[in-house]
């Protein structure tokens, strides 16, 4: 049963991320994991690069990828994880859009 529902938000989430898979695009952002499990920690410039990166090509695949159980295992906070753009000071970024029950600020 929990493998199934894993599956299934892998399959929702990879609808987010176009053809690629949101296993595939979360580990693009492996640069930003320190970022992402601690608010104080500097931002890499190659995690601000990938994070810019896919936004521009599929901002909802960044929700997706923060919310997969893969980030969970990760030790992403996503919480924390969502002010990367804030934090790379992404200027087109969607301010107030919702990610779950996370807001971009």
């Amino acid at each position: 049963m929990i493998a199934s529902n894993t599956l299934v938000h892998e399959v929702g989430a990879a609808g987010e991320c176009g053809k690629t898979p949101v296993t595939t695009a979360a580990a693009s952002l492996s640069p930003c994991l320190g970022a992402a499990g601690n608010a104080m920690a500097k931002v890499p410039p190659m995690c601000c690069t990938k994070v810019t990166a896919l936004m521009n090509t599929s901002p909802k695949c960044l929700c997706a990828v923060l919310l997969s159980p893969l980030a969970k295992k990760a030790g992403i906070k996503p919480g924390i994880a969502i002010t990367i753009p804030k934090r790379c000071n992404i200027k087109n970024r969607p301010v107030g859009k919702k990610c779950g029950r996370y807001t971009l600020p």
